[in-house]
């Protein structure tokens, strides 16, 4: 028989009167403005209680019955970095010489990329994030999960924003196919790998592109 669900009371919400909610998201406005996807970091090393306080931060992140279908493989390994990035750029390559649909590569003119991924060895820290589709119990014994793309996509988004939040730089790279990662990380089959996360100090040298973002008109309707 199905378990009655049990409930307690909700613990640690704070209302806020109007004017600290207005200032509050102002406030978040702001910094989330200055959020820039960056490819040239710094090799200084991070403090590894941030990156783990930013882990438990995505950890919140609603989901699917809540199974938090995620798993974070943080690498800092040097020789693992760079078999990661020898993978990624053979991908990389195929993909700009061959796969990418010429309406795609002029899509990605603008951001000046390409298959050179030098960032993926010189960061000090990258984080693989993957996406399960299933679970195993003790017993061998599959468990499926529910909407596993979608909570994979809200956790992922809280994980940027409390690295942003911490005064790191990020960079979402996406080689596909991606199943190199499983091989070199050692994951399990039920793992899927969804995006590889770099994160660091930006160097000093950093540029990025110059680019804008859609206004609230473009991206909002309200009724």
């Amino acid at each position: 028989m199905p378990h009655s669900p049990e409930f307690e009371p909700l613990f640690g919400y704070q209302r806020m009167p109007a004017p600290a909610m207005q200032l509050a998201a102002s406030e978040n406005l702001s910094r989330m403005k200055r959020r820039r996807t960056v490819r040239e970091f710094s090799a200084e090393p991070l403090p590894e209680s941030v990156i783990e306080n930013c882990l438990r931060a995505a950890g919140t992140a609603p989901s699917g019955a809540n199974l938090q279908p995620w798993h974070f493989a943080v690498v800092r390994d040097p020789a693992i970095k760079q078999q990661i990035r020898i993978a990624a750029e053979a991908e990389e390559r195929e993909f700009y010489e061959q796969r990418a649909p010429q309406e795609w590569l002029d899509a990605l003119a603008p951001l000046g990329t390409d298959a050179s991924k030098p960032f993926l060895e010189t960061a000090p820290c990258l984080i693989v994030i993957f996406s399960k589709a299933y679970d195993l119990l003790p017993d061998g014994r599959r468990v499926k999960n529910y909407y596993v793309s979608e909570s994979v996509g809200i956790a992922t988004g809280f994980l940027i924003q409390a690295l942003h939040q911490a005064g790191l730089a990020t960079l979402t790279h996406t080689p596909s196919p991606m199943a190199f990662l499983n091989e070199i990380l050692e994951r399990p089959p039920n793992e899927r790998p969804t995006i590889l996360l770099v994160v660091g100090f930006p160097a000093d040298s950093a540029l990025v592109p110059k680019i804008t973002k859609k206004s609230l008109d473009e991206i909002a309707s309200f009724h």
